[in-house]
């Protein structure tokens, strides 16, 4: 069976694209900072899926020896990985000269340093099998400043960089990288807002374009997939 490893997977883009694979006959493992969550969606897959194999582990991605950890223990359980999708972040608007002291580090560790990590732990799995392909969950907010955007959107340029340099280093093992980049997205943190819902992405509308851009033929690489509200940015 094919395997992917998905970081943010219970809710989301990162539940969406856990689904998608997992329909399409993937063993995953995944992580989030919720047993909970974690729980419930193991039961619900594993029941909905029958066969797939489905790891789970509460991580805090702001640790690094935890996001290593989980690297480790998921080579044990799936033997090799095909797609990693760096998928988890979080999100808090503001503005730079606001921000409490140690808001731009934080989410760096979060939204970028555990990406890093994850992927030069996966790294020598992917090499070894000379394939494979990592997909990078950034953001429009990876191409252009907007108001409020604070320390959000400079950890979003950098993994969209991050991404890049990836992605150049990788050409000669066969590795594919490819940012993907989702403007206005449905997640729980648009739950009670007051916002039309044509104006808002589907985390499903994701998970189809990552999985167009992984099913290309291996002659062939998306770089950076671009997508927005069909209204445009919120």
């Amino acid at each position: 069976m094919p395997t992917a490893i998905i970081t943010g997977a219970t809710q989301g883009i990162g539940r969406a694209i856990s689904e998608k694979l997992l329909s399409q006959g993937f063993d995953i493992a995944i992580c989030a900072r919720t047993k909970q969550d974690l729980d419930s969606v193991k039961f619900e897959w594993e029941e909905k899926y029958n066969g797939c194999k489905v790891y789970i582990q509460t991580v805090d991605l702001a640790e690094k020896q935890q996001v290593l950890d989980f690297a480790h223990n998921s080579l044990v359980q799936l033997g090799s990985v095909d797609l990693l999708v760096n998928n988890a972040g979080l999100f808090y608007p503001g503005k730079l000269v606001d921000e409490k002291d140690g808001h731009l580090e934080w989410l760096m560790q979060v939204n970028m340093f555990s990406a890093y990590h994850l992927t030069r732990a996966i790294l020598p799995s992917m090499k070894k099998a000379q394939a494979g392909h990592i997909f990078n969950i950034c953001s429009v907010a990876s191409l252009k400043a907007y108001p409020n955007g604070g320390s959000y959107s400079i950890t979003k340029f950098a993994l969209l960089g991050f991404s890049e340099n990836l992605r150049l280093e990788l050409i000669e093992d066969n590795i594919k990288v490819t940012a993907l980049c989702p403007g206005a997205t449905y997640s729980r943190s648009w739950e009670g807002a007051d916002i039309d819902p044509d104006r808002i992405m589907k985390p499903e509308d994701v998970s189809e374009m990552l999985w167009a851009g992984y099913t290309l033929s291996k002659n062939a690489n998306v770089e950076t997939i671009v997508m927005r509200p069909a209204k445009g940015d919120l």
